[in-house]
């Protein structure tokens, strides 16, 4: 299984997969915000994704993470989702650890994620802790489809 960039070919895979966790996420593939927001994690190499059998751009994805290094040494995960027909294979802890291979530290990755009342968010909580994710008790927002969410932390002094 590889990690790899996304491309232009990726993009309606990218929504494929958007539109089995908008359930969770909130309205993304009728919103052009995001699709903004994709296109340019695309056109800037922020946006990885795993697909099915290693195949070319615009094969189906099994899964995706878009990682902001803006903000350097602070950086963000915006995005990560895995096909339903792909979890429990590894794919979202590949994902993670392929971004966190290229953070230069010491640095902090935060993501905003699921809060405790959304069960089916909570393979997000326990993949963020088993790499070492923090949850912060600063308030956050609600997502748009109205369920808690929760900031993870995590900080890299030095090379694992």
């Amino acid at each position: 299984m590889n990690v790899v960039n996304a491309t232009k070919d990726d993009l309606n895979g990218w929504l494929e997969l958007a539109i089995e966790v908008e359930y969770l996420f909130g309205p993304m593939v009728s919103d052009p915000k995001f699709i903004q927001t994709l296109e340019k994690n695309i056109n800037q190499s922020n946006a990885f994704c795993v697909r099915e059998d290693d195949g070319a751009s615009g094969s189906f994805l099994l899964g995706g993470i878009l990682f902001s290094s803006v903000g350097a040494p602070s950086y963000k995960i915006g995005w990560l989702a895995v096909s339903s027909r792909a979890r429990n294979k590894g794919i979202a802890t590949e994902l993670l650890k392929h971004v966190l291979k290229v953070v230069d530290f010491p640095a902090e990755v935060t993501v905003i994620t699921f809060g405790n009342d959304i069960p089916d968010g909570e393979p997000a909580r326990r993949l963020y802790q088993k790499f070492g994710f923090v949850p912060q008790d600063e308030p956050v927002p609600n997502g748009p489809e109205g369920g808690s969410r929760q900031r993870f932390k995590l900080v890299i002094t030095q090379k694992a």
